[in-house]
């Protein structure tokens, strides 16, 4: 399919001006400055190194394709327009959740037990995500779900008990950026710009959107890494202090 669009032209659209305006118009009422863009920078980081064999893994297996001259630089079969998007939606969040406020006066100390509850959780996405694996069909659904694990388990075992206590923030500045990267998905897809397998996925839609589940879920758990993340790191980063 011919696109009607690149992938970098795309992100001058869609991503670069939104990550532009909230930097332009940045407050952080979620910690200091310093803590904020620290925990963000790690953030990013860790995003490439850790979503970059997973992604390239997919491309290649055929769960999702670019369009017809989307494409103009790769990297180990990954275009360059997706190293972005790890870079560009790290920013976005990051910078969007610092306009928000968390009590980081709640001590850190927290009961074993306690903590055990977040890795039990975190196991039984792992395990949804293996049973889905078992058909073709769950591939991109079931291998999302073993893929953030890791994260939600080392993230839930810290400080679930705290996200837990500050849910408005981290609903409302999860819920946000993934509606947005949801809509901007869908106009993807539909110019051409990149397709998701019909084999590789449930056939479950967003309503209104027409944009596979998986994708959703995709945003919903990527967006939900850094501004758990971010939070948790201005947390421990206020206490240690």
């Amino acid at each position: 399919m011919l696109s009607t669009l690149t992938y970098l032209q795309f992100h001058a659209l869609f991503v670069v001006p939104v990550v532009a305006g909230l930097a332009l118009t940045a407050t952080y009422r979620l910690g200091s400055r310093r803590d904020v863009l620290t925990g963000t920078a790690i953030l990013t980081g860790l995003a490439l190194v850790y979503t970059t064999p997973w992604d390239g893994a997919l491309i290649r297996r055929g769960v999702w394709w670019y369009g017809d001259g989307a494409v103009l630089l790769r990297f180990w079969s990954i275009p360059l327009g997706e190293y972005l998007f790890f870079i560009l939606q790290t920013a976005m969040v990051g910078l969007w959740v610092a306009r928000f406020r968390v009590d980081t006066e709640r001590p850190l100390a927290t009961p074993t037990r306690t903590r055990l509850v977040g890795l039990a959780v975190a196991l039984v996405v792992v395990l949804s995500g293996l049973a889905l694996l078992r058909s073709d069909s769950g591939l991109y659904l079931g291998s999302l779900l073993v893929w953030s694990g890791p994260i939600l388990a080392i993230q839930w075992l810290f400080g679930w008990h705290f996200l837990v206590g500050e849910w408005r923030t981290v609903s409302v500045a999860t819920l946000v950026p993934m509606a947005y990267l949801c809509g901007i998905d869908s106009i993807a897809i539909r110019l051409g710009v990149w397709t998701i397998s019909k084999q590789y996925t449930t056939g479950y839609t967003v309503p209104l959107l027409d944009l596979p589940i998986e994708e959703a879920v995709f945003f919903l758990l990527t967006t939900l890494f850094v501004v758990q993340g971010v939070v948790l790191y201005t947390w421990l980063m206020d206490r240690w202090e």
